[in-house]
């Protein structure tokens, strides 16, 4: 069977005149997510792209899961492709759809003629498929407003196509074609929504953790891969540090006010992975808060971190509810994933009443016992790096 898959743009087509680049970075995401499944001759035109097989045996099932996570794809659909002629037309109709025919109640025709040249139009097409699929499978009746199945037919440059209803695609727009930020990246369930987030507003991302051994395990590290891995599926190759953060822990428990641990442990994440970005040319930092979630996420300590960044903190969970970030983390796949219970490093040596409206002058006078610049120099020096998200040797 001649069967391809069908992609359809969603807000590229609003773009003006760098609206090529954005179409060429999503067919080289789509070329390079579905290139160890085999060859693919992939094109744009109209809006839609075609992905269509080269080779017998290509697991296009696979495919479409594939797809189905690339932003920049609003809808995707498989599709019967056949000749420029109202007999094949007829057939493929009434094959292709059999089985979810054979089962539905009610139906109706769309068609959509690209093709000017092609002898019928949108609805003479509509009325001859209807009438013959009427005639193939007569328990069928006629639905406009709410039917079982709906047959698409579209006539354009390359062929007639013959599918059912398209798939909610991914969204978003193409990764790379946002810039570049450093995410901060923890085993909740917060920050790898905040990554999937800014991923689909194509932005290429680079992974920064911070692990704190003997306290949290390499199981605890692995549980951050993992979830990394499955952001990847959406936001293609990522890079990944793992910062050590023990010492800086110890110094602040050692020298600091007890209610300041929290801010002043926030203070240092922001500094170490802004150099770490700054490292990887990256314009922006990334974070999962979400304000009043903990003491930590209140305004006044929010600003009080972003005091010691140079770049912009973006922070995509910040008016939403844990049940909304829950229900994204589900859908996405991290969900069970962040529920496993392994330590991270901010949940050791968690005071017992943290300030949470904490007033800066305080904190930086809590913070000048420490030796700030050593320690930050000291965790970027010595943060581990790694490649997540590759599904070939490169």
């Amino acid at each position: 069977m001649n069967e391809i898959l069908l992609l359809k743009l969603g807000e590229l087509v609003l773009k003006g005149l760098n609206r090529k680049l954005f179409e060429n970075l999503l067919l080289k995401r789509i070329q390079y997510t579905l290139c160890d499944l085999g060859q693919f001759d992939i094109r744009l035109a109209q809006s839609t792209i075609t992905v269509v097989p080269q080779q017998a045996g290509v697991d296009l099932e696979e495919a479409a899961e594939r797809v189905s996570k690339i932003f920049g794809i609003a809808a995707f659909s498989r599709a019967y492709v056949t000749e420029k002629n109202m007999d094949a037309i007829l057939q493929a109709a009434g094959e292709y759809l059999g089985e979810e025919l054979e089962q539905a109640e009610t139906f109706k025709i769309e068609a959509k003629r690209s093709d000017k040249k092609f002898p019928f139009n949108s609805p003479q097409i509509c009325m001859q498929v209807g009438e013959y699929l009427l005639e193939k499978y007569p328990h069928l009746t006629v639905d406009v407003h709410h039917p079982d199945c709906i047959v698409y037919v579209e006539v354009r440059d390359y062929g007639a196509y013959i599918r059912g209803r398209a798939l909610q695609g991914a969204g978003g727009i193409p990764v790379g074609t946002g810039g570049k930020a450093a995410v901060l990246i923890s085993g909740g369930i917060d920050s790898p929504v905040a990554a999937w987030m800014m991923a689909k507003r194509g932005v290429e991302l680079t992974a920064v953790h911070f692990a704190s051994p003997p306290y949290t395990s390499e199981r605890a590290e692995d549980k951050v891969v993992r979830l990394l891995t499955r952001v990847s599926e959406y936001s293609g190759r990522m890079k990944m540090y793992t910062v050590p953060f023990t010492k800086v822990q110890e110094q602040i428990r050692a020298n600091c006010p007890e209610e300041l641990f929290t801010i002043i442990m926030r203070r240092f994440m922001m500094r170490v992975a802004e150099q770490i970005a700054k490292k990887e040319e990256c314009g922006a930092l990334i974070t999962g808060e979400s304000l009043g979630q903990v003491a930590s996420q209140t305004m006044q300590a929010v600003g009080c971190t972003d005091m010691v960044a140079e770049m912009p903190v973006f922070r995509p969970l910040i008016g939403m509810d844990k049940t909304e970030i829950i229900a994204v983390a589900r859908r996405i796949g991290t969900f069970e994933i962040s529920i496993e219970p392994y330590e991270d490093c901010c949940t050791i040596f968690t005071p017992k009443h943290p300030r949470t409206k904490p007033i800066p002058a305080f904190v930086e006078k809590g913070e000048s016992m420490l030796h700030v610049e050593a320690l930050v120099e000291e965790c970027v020096q010595n943060a581990r790096y790694r490649k997540i998200g590759y599904r070939r040797q490169d």
